[in-house]
């Protein structure tokens, strides 16, 4: 098949099978008022079979988005509460002595979902951030002897609180770079506010029904890894993540002594990835630049390091990414 009609065959695959994507969209939003943009970044998420971590203060509907979602997709859902004195067993599983068989039995844990909310994953030590983590990249748990590999589709949604840090225990940025996206819940507006006051403070609690199967979710997850990028919006993807190493050689040298160290390999992958996703929400197979930028925040944000300079200039990662994409050159 010709280089256009394959394009144009992926187009028209991602027409008819996207249309679910908008039914699924309008569902949550019978529940969640606003918050569109992190909805959408869940989505690309899941439909590329990555993790979320998800940095915003308490009350914006964080838990409930994620459970919303679940209930909609008819997946299974776990939330854990992560606290100073939770155990790996505690996430993981543990093998339990029965006394009556004189046999150990093992039990699994929490992390056993499609759908697992790590809640304030900031605020357990590091060992417990390490098997969440280990079961994030590897897919499985080993519990005494045994390996069992976890569900599938499954997904971690970690959340962190920017604001309270007392107490807490920050992620190193080895772990943070396995997370594909880091998305930042904003509050609602004036007018989603009072809608939200409205439907939680009436009588009747909406509720939502399940409008696709995993199996369909598995199956979108196929398709959007077949959706096209041209050759000239790979290497930009490579130039916009070679910028945050080197920024001088793309014309950004007063980044230089502003950025401490770049995006991983790991950057490029998400980045393409991501792309593909965004341009499947809107109906299209096929990748452009725009793509790119929508996702680009999301993907480098918790993957750039800044250095004492920068904090002393009062530049954030926000700042330095924005003016990566103004620069790079776009095809």
């Amino acid at each position: 098949m010709e280089g256009n009609e394959l394009v144009k065959a992926v187009h028209e695959q991602v027409l008819r099978e996207s249309v679910f994507i908008d039914t699924l969209t309008k569902e949550v939003g019978r529940v969640i008022v606003g918050q569109h943009y992190m909805v959408d970044r869940i989505l690309i998420a899941l439909l590329c079979g990555g993790h979320c971590l998800i940095e915003g203060v308490p009350g914006l509907a964080k838990t409930l988005t994620v459970k919303t979602l679940a209930q909609v997709v008819d997946a299974s859902f776990h939330r854990i509460q992560f606290t100073p004195d939770l155990l790996p067993a505690d996430i993981t599983g543990t093998t339990i002595y029965n006394m009556q068989s004189g046999q150990f039995s093992k039990k699994h844990g929490p992390i056993f979902a499609n759908l697992v909310l790590a809640d304030e994953i900031n605020r357990a030590p590091a060992k417990v951030q390490a098997a969440l983590l280990e079961a994030m990249e590897e897919k499985q748990v080993t519990i005494g002897d045994e390996t069992d590999a976890l569900p599938s589709p499954f997904m971690v949604l970690a959340t962190q609180n920017p604001i309270d840090q007392e107490g807490t225990y920050a992620l190193p940025e080895a772990q943070l770079d396995r997370f594909m996206l880091m998305i930042r819940a904003g509050y609602p507006s004036r007018t989603e506010e009072r809608e939200i006051m409205d439907r939680m403070t009436g009588t009747a609690k909406p509720t939502v029904e399940k409008v696709c199967s995993v199996e369909e979710l598995l199956t979108a997850r196929s398709t959007v890894s077949s959706i096209y990028i041209d050759e000239s919006i790979r290497d930009y993807i490579i130039d916009v993540v070679h910028a945050t190493r080197k920024p001088g050689d793309f014309g950004l040298s007063e980044l230089e002594d502003l950025v401490e160290h770049g995006a991983s390999p790991r950057g490029s992958i998400f980045l393409a990835m991501a792309a593909r996703a965004h341009a499947y929400l809107r109906h299209r197979g096929y990748v452009t630049p725009e793509d790119v930028k929508a996702v680009g925040h999301d993907v480098l944000r918790h993957r750039i390091a800044l250095s004492y300079e920068a904090e002393a200039e009062d530049v954030d990662t926000e700042q330095v990414i924005q003016r990566l994409f103004e620069t790079v050159e776009v095809p």
